[in-house]
C-alpha cells in the first residue's frame, strides 16, 4: 500500500509540481489550498505525511499545526515557507513540524527525498 501525502499549499503551480513528483515516486497525493481545507481533508482521510505551507489566507500553517497536535494519530509534518526567519522555523518545529524548508532555497527533489525518508 502506498503512502499518502497531503500538500497544503496556496500556490497552485507549486502544489501541482509537488503532487506530480510524489505521484511519480508512487505516493498518493491530495492538495488542500488553505489551512481550513487541510483540516477538512484530515476529517475524511488519514495521511502519512503533510507538506504544510505556513503562510496562507484564512488559517495559516501555525494554526493547522496547533490542531494537528491534538490528533490521536499525527502524520509527519514538514513545514514549507518563503519566510526564512528563525522565529518562524523555531515556532513551526515547536508546534510539531519535523523539518522546515524555505521554498525558494529548496529543490523539489530535496522535499521529495525527505518524504521518502519519512
Amino acid at each position: 500500500m502506498s503512502k499518502s501525502v497531503l500538500i497544503v499549499e496556496d500556490e497552485a503551480p507549486l502544489a501541482h509540481a509537488l503532487s506530480l513528483k510524489l505521484q511519480h515516486e508512487g505516493y498518493q497525493t491530495a492538495i488542500a489550498e488553505s489551512g481550513q481545507a487541510c483540516l477538512d481533508a484530515l476529517q475524511g482521510q488519514q495521511f502519512d505525511v503533510i507538506l504544510l505551507d505556513l503562510v496562507m489566507p484564512v488559517m495559516d500553517g501555525f494554526q493547522v499545526l496547533e490542531h494537528i497536535q491534538h490528533m490521536p494519530k499525527r502524520p509527519t509534518v514538514y513545514a514549507l515557507s518563503n519566510l526564512s526567519q528563525q522565529d518562524d522555523e523555531k515556532r513551526a518545529l515547536e508546534l510539531g513540524a519535523q523539518k522546515f524548508f524555505v521554498k525558494s532555497n529548496t529543490a523539489l527533489a530535496t522535499i521529495v527525498q525527505t518524504v521518502k525518508e519519512a
